[in-house]
């Protein structure tokens, strides 16, 4: 999985630091010294005068073209003066620094970029002008549609270091490897039962809510949850897709098989409290129970009996 290179630890405590230029700074024309309608009708018409003779692009300041030149020259003259390393730009140099001097107006959430701001501050905006072209979903920013579109690929390049199941994006891979860590960081209010994700919680709070949005087609029968309604559909269809790997004989629901397979397994849980004998299920020793309630049947127990 991809994983963010640790800083060093200047990185961490330069940013109330100024950036020391080496002595070979660049001479860059000051922006007075143009002339500001000039320069301010080329940037609102969107005419990109000033082209690099070395690559072709083209951009509406001749200031912006200068530091853009700086590229091609190789030169790195703003060199951190903690570890030595350089750079061609004085913004690349507080990027290192991780200094975030661009700072949304909205939010108040701070960026080391600009690109990154303008980014961010269309998330505000609300617009979500990048839409998937297969299932019509849209987003805000390209990154999330990209993110999304793998999705319909079907590549799954995050894999699990421990169970080996892929998933196609890294958010998913993180939400699983909790289970592997078995952190419950999601506690019910009510019932105080707790989770590894945020889903499962929320999917349980509908129980208590009692709300039962998920209704049958057949019988009308509802349910709190979708997964149950699949499973309860499966009864009406007549499909028995759970089989005993012992017997071989199936069932419409994962309950159903469980409870058959104690059979197999010769386990009896379920001690009647009275006489001392064992069951398979639940049910068994409650009918059992009844033997011991009514005197009539009470000699019907072959434990007091015989």
């Amino acid at each position: 999985m991809w994983e963010s290179r640790p800083k060093p630890q200047h990185i961490e405590d330069i940013s109330k630091k100024q950036p020391t230029p080496a002595s070979t700074d660049p001479v860059v024309v000051p922006l007075t010294t143009m002339k500001q309608p000039r320069r301010r009708q080329c940037i609102d018409s969107g005419n990109r005068s000033f082209t690099c003779d070395q690559c072709g692009k083209s951009f509406t300041r001749s200031s912006s073209l200068k530091v853009h030149q700086l590229i091609h020259t190789g030169v790195k003259a703003f060199r951190c003066d903690q570890c030595g390393k350089s750079f061609t730009l004085s913004s690349n140099l507080k990027v290192h620094h991780g200094v975030k001097a661009f700072v949304c107006s909205q939010c108040g959430k701070a960026f080391t970029q600009i690109g990154n701001l303008k980014r961010h501050e269309v998330t505000h905006a609300g617009v979500k002008s990048f839409v998937c072209g297969q299932c019509g979903k849209a987003f805000t920013q390209i990154g999330h549609l990209k993110r999304h579109e793998v999705i319909h690929a079907g590549v799954k390049s995050f894999v699990c270091g421990q169970c080996g199941k892929a998933f196609t994006q890294i958010g998913h891979l993180k939400r699983h490897q909790v289970i592997h860590a078995g952190v419950k960081s999601f506690v019910c209010g009510q019932c105080g039962k707790a989770f590894t994700q945020i889903g499962h919680l929320k999917r349980h709070e509908v129980i208590h809510a009692g709300v039962k949005s998920f209704v049958c087609g057949q019988c009308g029968k509802g349910f709190t949850q979708i997964g149950h309604i699949k499973t309860h559909q499966l009864i009406h269809a007549g499909v028995k897709a759970f089989s005993c790997d012992q017997c071989g004989k199936s069932f419409t629901q994962i309950g159903h098989l469980k409870s058959h397979q104690v059979i197999h397994s010769g386990v009896k849980a379920f001690v009647c409290g009275q006489c001392g004998k064992s069951f398979t299920f639940i049910g068994h020793l409650k009918r059992h129970q009844l033997i011991h309630i009514n005197p009539l049947k009470y000699e019907q127990c072959e434990v007091f009996h015989p």
